[in-house]
């Protein structure tokens, strides 16, 4: 974990001691100034300096580092820095994202034709879904909020039942109860998503808490964004997780804007990472549109979860390219230019493609038998459904 020394905040347990006032005395016996507090609240020690006495804040360019293996042009920042991830498991991660946004492009217009009623896409936040779902076991528990769907697909979700849910038809499991990618898998571990914000949030570390008492050697990854952590849930969550010690993952995807409102509207704190430090959870910042970043950040995340039983906080800082959903018009809050560079300069897709590139495992046939591969599979299951 030392790699991600500068982009998060530890805490270390402190073990109860007995009251003792001799505590607050010098050496020579005599009240001391900088004495530790007895207050129960607190550990902290005095202080006649006041500047000492304030949490950190964001003022200026200050603030949390963001985490990266690669730059937007695909290169390694520490050529020695090696994941050990097979070329395998990277070409996985490719496929699997750029299925997942041909998917979302299909039902969007699908949407938009009238075929089915309601729809969300991930353009622009795949590496997050990818780049989290291949750093967990397949036993480990998803609480998802509703854009998640490229974990799915990572665990053997299949087309037709993405399809099917999304129109409701009589092979959905939930028969048509449920909105359109509002999906769930028992077979894989993927709890049921509801609409209501943050709901999924107070019941992760509940579910966390059981798999602690049963010994499982699993953990909980839950899902949320920016809008949702301003929710009252949120709260509930992280507190029940940090004194509770639940192994859960609280995944923050922060794009920026929650449904319609910009982050800077949300809060003035350094975003959500620097709430971890307030609920004594181990917290980390980092790039989400690098699936190799992500990917290291949850495996390490998981790591403590399960061996230690805490939680962690991990907040990936992305942008959300699509409309928050088809009831939506991102125009009336943004530019067209700044969503045209997210989506032309910094979109994970291309970034992972240009490593990809780099290391000899993909080139530009590659990439386009994949697209029309991807096409034709995405409309194969549309037309069954």
């Amino acid at each position: 974990l030392t790699m991600l020394r500068l982009c998060r905040f530890s805490f270390r347990k402190t073990r109860a001691w007995a009251f003792s006032p001799t505590r607050l005395l010098s050496s020579s016996g005599e009240p001391s100034g900088h004495e530790q507090s007895l207050y129960p609240g607190s550990k902290s020690r005095f202080s006649a300096d006041i500047a000492q006495c304030r949490p950190l804040t964001s003022d200026g360019d200050g603030g949390v580092s963001l985490y990266r293996v690669m730059d937007r042009l695909g290169q390694l920042l520490n050529p020695e820095q090696d994941l050990n991830l097979s070329e395998e498991t990277l070409l996985k991660m490719h496929k699997t994202m750029m299925l997942l946004n041909t998917a979302d492009k299909i039902l969007y217009d699908a949407q938009r034709q009238g075929r089915i009623s309601f729809y969300m896409t991930s353009f622009g936040e795949e590496a997050t879904h990818i780049g989290s779902a291949s750093a967990l076991n397949s036993n480990d528990l998803v609480y998802a909020q509703y854009r998640e769907a490229g974990v799915l697909l990572w665990r053997g979700y299949t087309l037709d039942e993405m399809m099917n849910q999304c129109y409701g038809n009589h092979l959905d499991p939930a028969k048509g109860r449920q909105m359109p990618v509002h999906y769930g898998s028992k077979e894989l571990n993927y709890h049921t998503i509801s609409s209501p914000l943050a709901t999924q949030m107070p019941q992760a570390p509940g579910a966390a808490y059981a798999l602690k008492r049963a010994q499982a050697g699993a953990c909980v990854i839950c899902y949320f964004g920016d809008g949702a952590a301003s929710e009252g849930d949120a709260h509930a969550a992280m507190n029940f997780a940090a004194t509770l010690d639940c192994p859960v993952i609280f995944f923050c995807r922060n794009n920026g804007y929650a449904i319609s409102t910009p982050t800077e509207d949300q809060y003035r704190g350094d975003g959500i990472v620097a709430r971890g430090p307030g609920y004594g959870i181990d917290s980390v910042r980092v790039d989400g549109n690098d699936v190799l970043a992500v990917y290291d950040v949850v495996r390490a995340a998981r790591e403590i979860c399960v061996k230690m039983n805490k939680p962690v906080l991990i907040e990936a800082m992305t942008y959300r390219v699509g409309h928050h959903s088809t009831s939506d018009d991102s125009s009336a809050y943004r530019s067209i230019d700044e969503v045209s560079y997210w989506d032309r300069e910094d979109h994970p897709i291309s970034r992972f493609a240009h490593y990809l590139k780099q290391r000899g495992f993909w080139d530009e046939k590659k990439e386009a038998d994949l697209r029309k591969e991807c096409q034709e599979r995405v409309l194969e299951a549309f037309q069954g459904a």
